[in-house]
Formats: C-alpha cells, sequence, structure tokens
C-alpha cells in the first residue's frame, strides 16, 4: 500500500512475526481483542501460522481466537453506542474503512441481525461491524448471538483449511476463503428472506 495507508504493510508482517514470539498465546489474545476495535490487520495473520506449526493445538487456538475477538467486539460496540461522531468515526476515517461502513449500513438495513452474522463471517473488517452495530443501536442480544456464531465459524474454519491443506492453507485462504465465506452468507441471505416471505 502507499500513501497514508502504507503503514498497513508494516503492521502486517509485524503481526506474522509475532507468531513466533515467546509468549505468542497471549499475543494472540491481545491482536483477537484490539483487531475488534481498532486494529487493521485480520487476527488470521498471526493466528494461521501458529496453527499450522501445532496442529495438536489448531482447535485451542480458535476458541482463543474467537472469545477473545468477541469481548473486543463488546468493547467496539459501546464504542459506536456512546462515543461514535467524537472517536470511532474519526478511527473508522483514517483505517480508510468509510467504504465498508456504508456497504455494512446497506447489509443491516436490508437483512437486519443477519448482517452482524454474515460480515463477522466473511473477511470483511470486524470492528466495522461492532463499531456501528453500537452506532445504529443494534439490539445488544441480537450482536453478541451473530457475533458469536460468526466468529467461532470463521476462526474454526480457518483451523480446518490448516488441517486438511497443510502447507498450501495459506495460498487456499489468500485466494478463495473470502469468496467461500461470501457465497455462504449470500446462501443464508436467501434462505432469510425466503423464510421472511413464507411467513407474512
Amino acid at each position: 500500500m502507499k500513501g497514508k495507508l502504507a503503514f498497513l504493510d508494516r503492521w502486517y508482517e509485524g503481526t506474522k512475526a509475532l507468531a513466533r514470539h515467546p509468549r505468542a498465546v497471549p499475543l494472540l489474545a491481545f491482536i483477537a481483542f484490539i483487531e475488534s476495535v481498532i486494529f487493521p490487520i485480520p487476527t488470521a495473520v498471526m493466528a494461521a501460522p501458529m496453527m499450522q506449526a501445532d496442529h495438536s493445538k489448531i482447535w485451542r487456538y480458535a476458541t482463543i481466537c474467537a472469545v477473545f475477538s468477541i469481548l473486543g467486539g463488546i468493547v467496539g460496540y459501546g464504542l459506536g453506542w456512546f462515543a461514535y461522531e467524537a472517536y470511532a468515526q474519526p478511527l473508522l476515517e483514517k483505517l480508510g474503512k468509510m467504504d465498508s461502513v456504508e456497504k455494512f449500513r446497506g447489509m443491516t438495513d436490508e437483512y437486519g441481525g443477519l448482517a452482524v452474522f454474515g460480515a463477522g463471517l466473511t473477511p470483511f473488517p470486524y470492528k466495522v461491524i461492532t463499531i456501528l452495530s453500537g452506532a445504529m443501536k443494534i439490539n445488544f442480544g441480537i450482536f453478541i448471538a451473530a457475533s458469536i456464531m460468526a466468529r467461532f465459524a470463521q476462526f474454526f474454519l480457518i483451523g480446518a483449511i490448516i488441517k486438511k491443506f497443510g502447507n498450501e492453507a495459506e495460498t487456499f485462504m489468500k485466494e478463495k476463503f473470502g469468496l467461500f465465506t461470501i457465497v455462504a452468507f449470500v446462501v443464508l441471505a436467501v434462505l432469510y428472506v425466503l423464510y421472511k416471505q413464507l411467513t407474512h
């Protein structure tokens, strides 16, 4: 990346390098937490090399990622609820996420809580979901339930891909993971719309 977002490349490589740190596990939890609020690099960048290095700990790492991502999501939700214009919006602008903000607004208007689940499952920036869910006053219970399902599904799916494909997993995730999860969300959205049509 160039210009104001050039720092993201440095952060990406730095995050990936943390997988080799002696205290990688607590650092993974920390990255998963802050990614849900302010950090622009996906947790999977650090989690994937750790899972690759020790397949016996894949599900442990996936659980840590999911739990701390959800806890960070609660903080993001609170920031959106109480301080969107003062803090959250300028932060999202600095990170270059305003296009994602508008996309999520549109998804929420059409699908409600399903948008939280779908966006949380896909590579869509989770911090955008958490902050805007609070700003748009999405029901907190729906937000938590959708986040739990989406974040556990995403990290366990990453773990399953690594367990299945081994050294080829990183290539698979770069090329097809995003498409796979987006297709899954579209299928869910279609089923949801059909359900609404049939029950009204």
